[in-house]
């Protein structure tokens, strides 16, 4: 791996990270291709990895990409040459590419809270004349 570690302290919690040679590169046209984004960003060093995400429903790319290099010096260089680059008709956004936040557990992409595993909050036991009891309170 060509990854640099460091140790981050927050709340009084030490926990590693990893910083990899990794760049964001945002507003692609979504036509733009793996190759292509290998064929710029090998000018400037060898690229480990090329990510283009697509969407989950349509398959379509999702007009940003990542990109690893083999050396964490072309993060810098990569930034400084090619953030506001015109590629294929569009200024593309280059950033350093930060540690993904971990999500709550539970969370979901839907948008709708997560439904309830076993046990209450879900469809009551039992039969109507015992529920009515319970409501009652005997």
């Amino acid at each position: 791996m060509h990854r640099i570690a460091g140790w981050e302290t927050s709340g009084g919690r030490t926990r590693r990270v990893i910083i990899s040679a990794k760049i964001f590169v945002g507003n692609l046209n979504y036509d733009t291709s793996q190759r292509e984004l290998e064929e710029l960003f090998s000018q400037i060093g060898e690229i480990q990895d090329v990510f283009l995400p697509t969407d989950r429903d349509t398959g379509r790319p999702r007009g940003f990409a990542f990109v690893e290099f083999v050396d964490r010096g072309s993060v810098a260089e990569a930034i400084e040459r090619f953030d506001g680059y015109e590629l294929q008709g569009r200024n593309i956004r280059i950033n350093e590419a930060e540690e993904r936040q971990r999500r709550a557990p539970g969370f979901s992409d839907s948008g709708f809270p997560p439904k309830p595993k076993g046990g209450r909050g879900g469809k009551p036991k039992g039969s109507r004349r015992n529920l009515r009891s319970r409501k009652r309170g005997f």
